[in-house]
């Protein structure tokens, strides 16, 4: 039966066949990626496990793949199990469903899974789906105030207590772009950190993202088409978090410090107005043209901080930051923004590597910069026009608060599109984070699927890792 089911599968890109009165399903990945896709095919895993999986309360799931794929496969079956949800017959439900995951290793390397490569495994899955069920919850219940307890939550559970600045603070010590964003709310922004400082670390990494728990747009309020999903618009923050607690529970060698800019972008007799100038922490002034730009001045003094007080010499900042990301590289491809050649390949490298696929924005802010001229200030906050490559342009704006002529690493990773697929959240981000930044990890899993420190096979890059190879899952 089971080489007969064989037989049938002919992926194209995909194919499935049931076995014994559907409580057993045999499926395939496609033989063939092209160049700008991941050689696992994480984006099929999870579509074939969301729809080929039989029904049941226990269910086991045998993944077969080359060792390298491990990874990624893992990441990309968390991605089809959601934390979330409110449907009634759910909360009524006295069984636990399970889910067992078997990997069976083909090719060279094929022994026995590691006991620590299994709880690497366990620990990014988690990461994935901990930053899923933050973006998949609305605001009613993920505001601020929530946020701020899905923080202190992880840095209890790792021994870190978070550094939080909030409401009136923030207007006090100059966060002008956070203040300004989310004063008109209920609840108040924040910015929050966890800093992981080991001994004998021998450079310091931030990583900020952004939490925009709602984004109506502000007083340049969203349609009623474009307003709904918008409970996704803190993706960058949850895959922060999310990252953060699996890479300190993997053994991070360096210091590491997660930024969180949190707050809701509301509409209120105290929300901030176009034409408004708001002074942010990098010592430069912004003239509000559009308050649904607010990622950008959020984000501006998430980077500042990093930069000024907390000495970092990589900064790599996540953010849901344009609607053009989607149309710049597509729904499954994160862009990436970058003074630096070396990480851009890295990035790109890291997210085949690892499922969250990255594509590269132009760099140039001798070009794009001019944009944000205002008059008034020093910069308005969104473009004047729009057609001039936005997303290239709102990364940009971000990076010229810490300045264009800084001397460290900056990165700029818009995750717009691939935050979601259709109405469910991804967890995109965390695999990403864990994979770009694994050199610092003492785990030998990380540390393979991190490109840093290689040099960027030229040959790969140009023609890809297209394999006649059947894997099934």
């Amino acid at each position: 039966v089971w080489q007969a089911a064989l037989s049938t599968l002919n992926p194209n890109p995909t194919d499935s066949c049931p076995l014994y009165l559907n409580y057993a399903t045999v499926a395939a990945l496609p033989c063939r990626v092209s160049r700008h896709n991941s050689p696992s095919a994480a984006h099929f895993i999870t579509r074939l496990v969301r729809t080929c999986l039989p029904p049941g309360v226990h269910r086991c799931i045998v993944m077969v793949c080359e060792q390298p794929e491990v990874f990624a496969s893992a990441c990309a079956l968390a991605r089809a199990f959601p934390l979330f949800t409110h449907r009634s017959g759910t909360s009524r439900r006295l069984e636990k469903k399970t889910v067992t995951v078997e990997f069976f290793l083909v090719g060279q390397d094929n022994g026995p899974v590691e006991v620590s490569t299994l709880q690497c495994l366990a620990n990014a899955t988690e990461g994935v789906r901990l930053a899923a069920r933050i973006v998949d919850t609305p605001c009613n219940e993920m505001n601020t105030d929530n946020f701020l307890e899905e923080i202190n939550k992880v840095g209890k559970e790792l021994g870190i207590v978070p550094t939080i600045i909030r409401d009136e603070e923030l207007k006090t010590r100059g966060f002008g772009g956070i203040y300004g964003v989310g004063k008109a709310a209920l609840h108040p922004p924040a910015l929050a950190v966890l800093s992981h400082t080991p001994e004998g670390a021998t450079q310091t990494i931030a990583w900020v993202g952004k939490g925009i728990v709602y984004d109506t747009g502000g007083l340049s309020i969203k349609g009623k088409t474009t307003m709904p999903g918008m409970k996704r618009d803190c993706g960058g923050a949850a895959a922060v978090l999310g990252a953060f607690r699996a890479a300190i529970k993997q053994g991070f060698k360096d210091n590491l410090h997660a930024v969180f800019c949190l707050a809701e972008n509301s509409v209120g007799p105290n929300a901030t107005r176009p034409d408004d100038i708001h002074l942010l922490y990098s010592g430069k002034t912004v003239e509000i043209n559009n308050t649904d730009a607010e990622g950008r001045l959020v984000l501006a003094d998430g980077v500042s901080y990093a930069c000024k007080d907390l000495g970092a010499d990589i900064i790599l900042d996540m953010a849901t930051l344009t609607g053009a990301q989607g149309i710049a590289t597509g729904k499954y491809h994160a862009a990436v923004l970058t003074n630096s050649a070396e990480w851009e390949a890295a990035c790109v490298k890291a997210g085949r590597k690892c499922g969250d696929l990255v594509h590269p924005l132009v760099y140039c802010p001798e070009l794009h910069f001019s944009e944000f001229t205002s008059a008034v200030a020093d910069m308005k906050n969104s473009v004047a026009d729009r057609d001039n490559s936005p997303s290239s342009c709102a990364g940009l704006f971000i990076a010229s608060h810490i300045g264009f002529d800084w001397p460290g690493v900056w990165v700029h990773l818009d995750i717009a599109a691939p935050v979601h697929a259709g109405e469910r959240a991804t967890g995109f981000g965390v695999a990403l984070l864990l994979a770009l930044f694994g050199r610092a990890s003492e785990d030998p899993l990380l540390n393979l699927v991190s490109p840093l420190g290689c040099e960027v096979d030229v040959e790969e890059e140009d023609m890809g890792r297209d394999s006649k190879r059947r894997r099934l899952v």
